[in-house]
C-alpha cells in the first residue's frame, strides 16, 4: 500500500477520534503492552518431535486437513516462526509443548525430559529477544489412552504424569531464568469420561492430590508462573471432564495459581469476556488461550469477531492488561499454516487496538447517569469510525506489510519454501 495514502488516511482518522477525546498516537504506543504468545503447534498440526513422523492421536485433540507445507523438523518450524514474526507488528513470545524438544533421534519418555532438550529453543529465543512459555503434554501417549492421567486410579500412571509435570515446571522455570522474563507453564489434561461416571468425587480428589504434589516444588515467580486450564468437554470426555471450570477455579483461588481461559472450552453461549472481571477479583493473573470454536471447541483460526472483541474490551476497560498473559491456541491444517498464524495473531491485535480506541470515560459517564440510549448509540457509532486507518498506520510504523500486502508475502513463502518440503 502507498505510504502517503496510509499517512493521509491516518491523519483523517486521528482527527475523528480526537473529536471523541481519543489520542490515537497514545493508543499506538500502548499496543507495545500487548504481547502475544504464539503457539508452536500450528506449524506442524500438534505432531511434535518425540519421534520421526510423529502424528497426533488421542486426548481429544484433532487437527483437520492436509494442506501442504507442514513443518517436519525443528529447523523448518523455526524458519516458519521467523517468517510469521516478520509479518506481525508488536511483540510476541513463543509457547512450546513438551513434545517439541530436541531429542537427538532418541526416544526420551516424558517423565525423563530435561532442560538440555530445550536449550536450543532457549538460545533461539534469546537471539530474538523474546520470552518462552511452556506446556506439559498429557495426550497422545500410551499412558493416556484410557482417558485418565493425573486423575487415573492406577498409581503407576499418576506417578508418571506427576513426574512429567514436575519436569515441565522445572524446564519452564529455567527458561524464565535464562531469558529474564517469567515463563507461564500451562497445565491441561484430557482426563474425563465418554459416558456417565459414578465416582466423580473420587476422581477429582485424585486430581487434587496430584496437583498438590506437582506444585509442592516452589519456584520464584520472576521465573515461573503456573496456570491450570479447564474444559467443558472433549472428544472422548463428553459426559464429564475431571478438570472442570469449577474445579480449577477453586484450585486457583486456594493455591494462588493462574487460571487459563480458553474461549473454546466453555458452552457456546458463554462469554469468556464476561468472566474476566470476576476472576481477577480473586486471583492475580490469568492466561488466555484465544481460539475460535465453531459449534464446539474446534480450534479454528482466530478472527476479529464479537467474542474476541469482548475479551479485549473487558481487559482494556478494567485496566487489566498487565495481569493478563495472552496466548493463542488453534491448529488448522486445512489452509496455509503461516497464513493461519498471521490472520489469527493480527485479529487478536486488532481487537485490542479497537478496544483502546473506545471512548471509555464517555461511555462510563453515560452508564453512571442512566443514559443507556447514549451509551448504546456511542457503542454503535464506534463501529463506523476509521479504525482500519489507525491499524494500517500502526503496521507501517512497525515495518510490517500493511493491508493485503502480507498475503503476497505468504504466497511467496509458500511457493519458495513450503511447497518444496
Amino acid at each position: 500500500m502507498d505510504k502517503e495514502i496510509i499517512k493521509k488516511s491516518y491523519q483523517l482518522a486521528k482527527a475523528q477520534y480526537a473529536d471523541l477525546g481519543i489520542d490515537t498516537d497514545k493508543v499506538i504506543e500502548q499496543m507495545n503492552d500487548v504481547v502475544i504468545s504464539l503457539h508452536c503447534w500450528q506449524t506442524d498440526d500438534v505432531g511434535g518431535f518425540e519421534k520421526e513422523g510423529a502424528e497426533l492421536g488421542g486426548g481429544g485433540i484433532q487437527a483437520t486437513g492436509n494442506y501442504p507445507g507442514k513443518a517436519k523438523t525443528i529447523t523448518q518450524m523455526r524458519d516458519d516462526l521467523d517468517k510469521v514474526m516478520s509479518l506481525l507488528p508488536g511483540r510476541q513470545r513463543l509457547s512450546l509443548h513438551a513434545i517439541y524438544g530436541e531429542f537427538g533421534g532418541k526416544l526420551v519418555d516424558r517423565d525423563q525430559i530435561e532442560v538440555k532438550h530445550f536449550q536450543g529453543w532457549i538460545d533461539w529465543a534469546k537471539k530474538r529477544k523474546i520470552g518462552l512459555d511452556f506446556n506439559c503434554t498429557c495426550f497422545s501417549h500410551p499412558l493416556s489412552d484410557d482417558g485418565y492421567t493425573l486423575s487415573s486410579k492406577n498409581p503407576k500412571i499418576r506417578k508418571f504424569w506427576i513426574e512429567h509435570n514436575k519436569r515441565c515446571r522445572s524446564i519452564a522455570a529455567e527458561m524464565g531464568k535464562q531469558l529474564g522474563t517469567p515463563s507461564v507453564h500451562n497445565l491441561w489434561i484430557p482426563d474425563g469420561s465418554k459416558d456417565t461416571p459414578v465416582d466423580r468425587a473420587g476422581i477429582r480428589k485424585l486430581l487434587k492430590k496430584s496437583l498438590d504434589e506437582i506444585f509442592s516444588v516452589k519456584y520464584p515467580k520472576k521465573y515461573l508462573k503456573d496456570s491450570v486450564e479447564s474444559k467443558l468437554f472433549g472428544i472422548g470426555s463428553e459426559a464429564m471432564v475431571v478438570g472442570s471450570h469449577d474445579f480449577y477455579m477453586g484450585y486457583a483461588v486456594k493455591n494462588n495459581t493462574l487460571i487459563t481461559l480458553d474461549n473454546g472450552h466453555f458452552h457456546p453461549t458463554e462469554q469468556v469476556g464476561d468472566k474476566i472481571s470476576s476472576i481477577l477479583l480473586y486471583i492475580d493473573e490469568i492466561l488466555l488461550h484465544l481460539t475460535r470454536g465453531v459449534r464446539w471447541d474446534s480450534d479454528h483460526v482466530v478472527t476479529f469477531n464479537d467474542d474476541i472483541l469482548l475479551i479485549a474490551q473487558e481487559i482494556i476497560r478494567g485496566k487489566f492488561l498487565s495481569r493478563v498473559n495472552i496466548g493463542l491456541d488453534f491448529f488448522d491444517a486445512s489452509l496455509n499454516r503461516i497464513g493461519a498464524y498471521v490472520i489469527g495473531t493480527r485479529s487478536a491485535q486488532m481487537a485490542f487496538m479497537f478496544a483502546m480506541l473506545e471512548p471509555y470515560q464517555t461511555l462510563l459517564k453515560f452508564e453512571e447517569n442512566g443514559r443507556t440510549f447514549e451509551r448504546l448509540s456511542f457503542l454503535e457509532l464506534m463501529k463506523t469510525k476509521p479504525f482500519g486507518a489507525v491499524w494500517d498506520y500502526y503496521c507501517m510504523k512497525e515495518n510490517v506489510p500493511v493491508g493485503q500486502d502480507y498475503i503476497e508475502e505468504i504466497v511467496k513463502y509458500e511457493t519458495g519454501v513450503l511447497n518444496k518440503r
